[in-house]
């Protein structure tokens, strides 16, 4: 007897597998499948020219050094790269020097947890601090899908805090924290990109950053700051991170080394120097107590994907600024290019506006007409240049005439060449 298929109804699925968020970013994926040849304006990734195979083997090399000059026998030190680890990482110390080295964040290596990817950190900070179906987070709008989706997969409700021309605005923060309270939600944090952010480009001034955290601190919130774009700003002027600024213990940090190694690695990391008192008074970190969240979530990050990028961090003395240079200059060259031609291409046409973000990948560029998927379809069909829709990045409703530009994975020439199908498409469709 052949037996039908067993089938699965959709309307019994989770509702992180239909997440609408998810599903564009799926089908920006499938129409630049469908159309190498255009140029690509949409996609976030860093630059391939920077990366070879070789630099795994280079930067394991000087890892598997490191570890023998510690006293590690030969043995150790395969156990140490081949072994399951311990559960918050084994680079933990050359993470704390870097961020001291870099950004002047002092913190303890037990504080540091290394994780699969910034997105796994998201999601252990997510689950350990909402507690209860009341517990919310608050998150700047438009915000980054992947913190937007990560708390949905744990039905986790995403408060949207409105973002200012000049980043986020504090005293909305507080205002929005206490709309929640009066609702009989509990608000636990709030997401914050400060530096360039993905995917409006806004960076905080530093007075912003220390009135935000005070903020929390009225608000009762603790912060997740997310930085992966803080190295690649457009001069040389310091920006403080909100970790760096914050004296109480409100942040916790989220870093990635997909931008400043390589996104292969698969590794991020968080900072959760917060203490933590239980009923009997005994102090640990947040960083151990939600190693526990880790442990069933991955078990622990890949030891020799570890080893890779702490063998980078060694190489270079423990500073991803000096590790960086090369790269920070081609994406300032690229972001200068995308600027210079948006106001070569739509400079005399009052209808079109666009922001001009002081460093890393992404502008915004808003648009007399709704830029939906289906034009998405056809400027990459008809015009070749693809675009991100800026309605991705709202919850409910904005950015409908908006469309973000990226700018990171090209060669400058290509950037003009995108930007210059794009204004056929405006002028097409605005006439």
């Amino acid at each position: 007897m052949v037996r039908r298929p067993r089938v699965v109804r959709r309307a019994d699925l989770h509702a992180s597998v239909s997440d609408p968020a998810a599903a564009s970013m799926n089908f920006l994926n499938e129409v630049a499948g469908r159309f190498p040849d255009a140029v690509s304006l949409a996609a976030g990734r860093p630059y391939d020219g920077f990366y070879t195979a070789h630099d795994i083997d280079r930067f394991l090399a000087v890892y598997r050094g490191h570890l023998a000059e510690r006293g590690l026998s030969a043995a150790q030190i395969d156990r140490t790269l081949l072994q399951y680890g311990r559960t918050n990482g084994v680079i933990g110390d050359l993470i704390a020097r870097m961020l001291a080295t870099d950004e002047g964040i002092e913190v303890p290596s037990d504080a540091v947890m290394v994780t699969a990817g910034c997105q796994e950190a998201m999601i252990i900070a997510l689950r350990g601090l909402c507690s209860g179906p009341d517990d919310v987070v608050l998150a700047v709008e438009p915000c980054y899908v992947g913190f937007t989706g990560a708390a949905r997969i744990l039905d986790i409700d995403v408060v949207p805090v409105p973002e200012a021309p000049d980043g986020l605005d504090p005293e909305a923060v507080v205002r929005v924290a206490a709309e929640v309270r009066a609702s009989g939600r509990r608000p636990r944090a709030l997401y914050v990109v400060p530096n360039f952010a993905n995917p409006s480009g806004v960076s905080m001034p530093v007075p912003a950053r220390k009135r935000l955290l005070e903020a929390a601190r009225e608000a009762d919130l603790l912060i997740l700051e997310d930085d992966p774009y803080g190295l690649f700003g457009l001069d040389d002027e310091p920006r403080p991170t909100l970790k760096a600024l914050d004296s109480d213990h409100s942040v916790i940090y989220l870093g990635s080394f997909a931008k400043s190694v390589f996104p292969g690695a698969r590794v991020g990391f968080l900072v959760a120097d917060q203490p933590v008192v239980d009923a009997a008074h005994h102090r640990t970190l947040l960083a151990d107590e939600l190693s526990t969240v880790k442990s069933m979530l991955t078990v622990n990050t890949s030891p020799i994907a570890q080893a890779v990028v702490g063998g980078m961090l060694i190489d270079s003395e423990f500073s991803l600024r000096t590790a960086n240079r090369g790269k920070v200059e081609h994406y300032r060259t690229n972001l200068r290019t995308l600027l210079e031609s948006l106001s070569r291409e739509f400079g005399d046409d009052p209808r079109m506006r666009w922001n001009a973000p002081e460093g890393g990948f992404f502008a915004v560029l808003d648009v007399p007409f709704e830029a939906d998927e289906e034009l998405l379809e056809v400027s990459a069909r008809d015009y070749g240049v693809l675009w991100t829709p800026m309605s991705y990045f709202y919850g409910s409703g904005g950015g409908e005439c908006a469309i973000r530009l990226s700018c990171s994975v090209l060669e400058p020439s290509q950037v003009e060449e995108g930007v210059r199908r794009l204004g056929k498409l405006v002028r097409d469709r605005a006439s």
